[in-house]
């Protein structure tokens, strides 16, 4: 019953399909007619559906079949039971030619059989090419040429021309190609396979191309490419992605007028595993004594090439246990020569040491229309997109370009320091070298890799011209600025330019100074570029900035990493020297941070450099200080936590400058003193000189030896006579001071040293305040004003521009252990910034 029942559902099934197809109002009948010999075949199969469609069959004979076959001799008359045939069969029309067992049909070929007695469906015609290997075979295409397309490509008009050849018993597939290109002919040999492939809407009926005779080859094959005028052409190896054949020879002619310049660049490519041999690519270029030129596929390819040349690709026997892929894409361009194509630039790189200089493409946006190519060459002849060029040599380049405003220089140097003594205090200049300034490319960065040995040296960058630190508030709008940022860790101290307050930045460790440009009037103002940068004694804080603000303007100052916020656990400082005559005042954009610690604390201290008087804020609790007005010189620092994930620490500041003024009452008192002064000073002198005139005509005069006074040096009475008050023996006019308290002066072998009294000697310590120490991070320092009788000591340094250091020594007594009274008043040395 089962069986019955499948029957009955058939026959309904054909029944209703053969009624469908007979009531379809647009149902048409096609005939296909081979003539016999012709060694054609046609096959109409289905596509690839994109959507889910109805059935759709060949009605052939009252026969529905999903496909249909018709050879050579047979003419077969058939329709499709669907309105949209074209969506749903593809037709194959092949033919087969043996030029192995006769004459091969050289010439222009036809398509047969032709497109008006076909099915408007996506058409492909096949010519499948046999012959021996000592025969080659040329396909010749008419205008327009053909141009490759890479996997996955499409042609505008849904054209395609899919060229393969063979290797023994292997197909090997030269390429895909479209219309409107340049490649003229394509020459093989041991039989080639063309497929054609044309769009059901297309009403082409010629085939395009023609087969001609061709002596052997003795390679894959060659592809001709001929340039008419200004142009590119981009072109692939053999099977391309797949690897290119063992040990075979592929090669790409070009056509170029002698007018017109050719340059050769690799888009992509990869080597096999070669165990014999060695893959190269080889140049045949008209005029040269060294042909053919060799090269690797690494290697900077030639450019500006006159005339005609070749290029062949060689490959090697490959391992077999891992042979790996040879591949190639490389694009030719071929240009008018530039005015810049025939002069040649020197840059002498011959002093410079751990440097290099690389000149690139701008990222412009690429018009659809042809755009000439921009190259630098290397001794006029190695050509490239790009190149770079090393340190310890001198080198001979040129342009070929037509607008050199599309290429930018990049440099890069490193200034290492291995042993600390050596570098201690030595200076280096962080300058554009000016032969570098002097060709006609626009310098985009030139970056300095500052070295310095861990825990042992730190850096101070001096700038020839005061810096200013770009701030939203206050943007660089110069030619040029200067991008600070550490290579030890993530953080940016920010990007700087001339025209500021900033006139020292001294860093814990390795920095990276990056010379940025802006505006081709750099080269006018690269007179006034310049950074010296030398090694300092380390430090622990992470940036320490000295500045000296401006009377005109304010200054704006934030802390680094001001995108990220400040690491954890770091430290800065701003050292801000007022000028003279001057008050200061600070304000801060924020009432409060938002800063909230997972561990540790953060702190920010204010400190006046003279009083030392400091201020004391928790970052993470207390309100920033309102706008303040500091009269002396002072340190900022800012201390941060570890703090939680996304809330990170940023502070903004501004320091203005206003002249000092002082009150009324002020001037009258200190007049009113001050006259008060004058007139006891007055009357103290008065008083001195009359007592001294009375002393002197009691003695003998100053400096007279008196030879009636006994100078044996007493001996020691036992009991002092009554007399003695009455002798004038010890009484002196004038006390020489290095008699009495010459055993001061006595050096350690017993001789006298003369003391200098008469001579005025300069301080020579340092100058200035050590900044202001944080206080222990796990401790809670109170919110208030501080002042201290003493400035926290400083780090030991050789001059007074060493860098202060933030930790607080043990504070021990000391004493001698002398309780006599001294004769000498021995004060302590004044504070030099007071």
């Amino acid at each position: 019953m089962a069986g019955l029942n499948r029957g009955v559902t058939s026959a309904l099934l054909w029944v209703l399909l053969l009624g469908a197809a007979r009531l379809l109002p647009g149902a048409e009948a096609f005939e296909i007619a081979l003539p016999l010999g012709s060694n054609i075949t046609v096959l109409i199969k289905p596509g690839n559906p994109t959507l889910p469609l109805k059935p759709c069959y060949i009605l052939v004979s009252k026969r529905f079949l999903p496909m249909l076959t018709i050879k050579s001799g047979e003419r077969i008359t058939f329709a499709f039971s669907c309105q949209n045939p074209e969506h749903r069969f593809v037709i194959e029309i092949q033919k087969n030619i043996d030029c192995m067992s006769g004459p091969c049909p050289f010439g222009k070929v036809q398509l047969q059989p032709s497109t008006s007695s076909l099915p408007a469906l996506n058409r492909t015609f096949i010519w499948d090419v046999q012959a021996h290997k000592r025969i080659g075979l040329e396909l010749q295409f008419s205008v327009p040429r053909l141009r490759q397309i890479g996997p996955g490509k499409s042609c505008p008009d849904g054209v395609t021309h899919s060229i393969s050849g063979r290797v023994d018993a292997t197909v090997v597939k030269i390429g895909t190609f479209c219309t409107n290109g340049t490649v003229s002919r394509i020459k093989m040999q041991e039989g080639v396979k063309m497929a054609l492939h044309l769009p059901w809407f297309h009403n082409r009926n010629v085939s395009g191309f023609s087969i001609a005779n061709q002596s052997s080859i003795k390679r894959l094959c060659i592809i001709e490419s001929v340039f008419e005028d200004e142009g590119s052409a981009t072109l692939m190896s053999a099977n391309y992605p797949e690897g290119f054949p063992e040990d075979e020879l592929m090669t790409w002619q070009f056509v170029v007028p002698a007018h017109l310049r050719a340059s050769v660049s690799f888009l992509n490519f990869s080597v096999s595993n070669c165990e014999k041999k060695e893959e190269r690519v080889e140049y045949y270029i008209p005029g040269s004594t060294t042909n053919p030129e060799v090269f690797k596929l690494q290697d900077k390819q030639p450019g500006n090439m006159a005339g005609n040349f070749n290029l062949s690709l060689q490959g090697c026997d490959q391992d077999s246990q891992n042979p790996g892929s040879l591949r190639l894409r490389f694009q030719v361009l071929v240009q008018h020569p530039q005015n810049e194509s025939n002069k040649t630039y020197l840059v002498d790189l011959s002093n410079e040491r751990d440097m290099s200089l690389t000149i690139e493409p701008r990222s412009l946006k690429q018009s659809r229309r042809f755009v000439p190519g921009c190259f630098v060459c290397l001794e006029s002849r190695t050509c490239s997109t790009n190149l770079t060029l090393a340190s310890g040599s001198k080198h001979q380049i040129s342009f070929l370009c037509d607008n050199l405003t599309r290429l930018w220089m990049n440099a890069e140097k490193t200034i290492s320091c291995i042993d600390h003594r050596y570098c201690h205090r030595k200076l280096y200049s962080l300058k554009v070298p000016g032969n570098i300034l002097q060709l006609p490319v626009q310098l985009h960065d030139f970056s300095w890799k500052l070295l310095v040995p861990k825990d042992r040296l730190s850096l101070v960058l001096a700038p020839a011209q005061k810096l200013q630190q770009h701030t939203h508030e206050r943007a660089c709008n110069t030619s040029y600025s200067y991008l600070m940022v550490s290579t030890v860790q993530d953080l940016s101290y920010g990007y700087f330019c001339p025209g500021g307050s900033i006139e020292q930045i001294q860093v814990k460790q390795n920095i990276s100074v990056t010379l940025r440009t802006f505006t081709p009037s750099f080269h006018q103002d690269v007179s006034r570029q310049g950074l010296t940068v030398s090694y300092i004694p380390y430090f622990k804080e992470e940036g320490i900035f000295t500045v000296t603000p401006d009377t005109k303007s304010k200054v704006y100052l934030r802390t680094p990493n001001w995108d990220q916020g400040l690491p954890p656990l770091t430290s800065v400082s701003w050292n801000i020297s007022m000028p003279a005559n001057q008050v200061a005042c600070l304000t801060f954009y924020k009432e409060r941070t938002s800063l909230v610690c997972q561990t540790g604390r953060a702190f920010m201290i204010i400190q006046e450099q003279q009083t030392n008087a400091e201020e004391i804020f928790s970052l993470e609790e207390d309100m920033l200080p309102k706008p303040s007005f500091r009269h002396h010189s002072f340190w900022v620092n800012i201390s941060n936590c570890s703090p939680m994930s996304g809330k990170q620490l940023d502070l903004l500041f501004w320091v203005t400058l206003t002249p000092r003024t002082m009150d009324l009452t002020v001037v009258i008192i200190a007049v009113v003193g001050g006259g008060a002064l004058l007139l006891f000073a007055l009357g103290l002198i008065i008083f001195f000189v009359k007592k001294k005139k009375k002393k002197v005509n009691k003695g003998p005069a100053i400096g007279i030896y008196n030879g009636n006074i006994n100078t044996q040096m007493p001996r020691q009475p036992k009991k002092l006579r009554k007399g003695r008050k009455d002798n004038d023996s010890h009484v002196y006019a004038v006390i020489d001071d290095t008699m009495v308290y010459g055993h001061l002066l006595q050096d350690s072998s017993g001789s006298f040293l003369k003391p200098e009294v008469d001579t005025y000697r300069p301080f020579q310590g340092p100058m200035g305040d050590c900044p202001p120490s944080p206080p222990p991070i796990g401790s809670r320092a109170p919110t208030a004003k501080l002042t201290t009788d003493e400035a926290p000591p400083c780090f030991p340094s050789e001059s007074e521009s060493e860098p202060y250091t933030f930790s607080h020594p043990n504070k021990e007594s000391v004493g001698n252990g002398n309780t006599d009274i001294p004769l000498l008043d021995m004060q302590e040395p004044a504070d030099p910034a007071e």
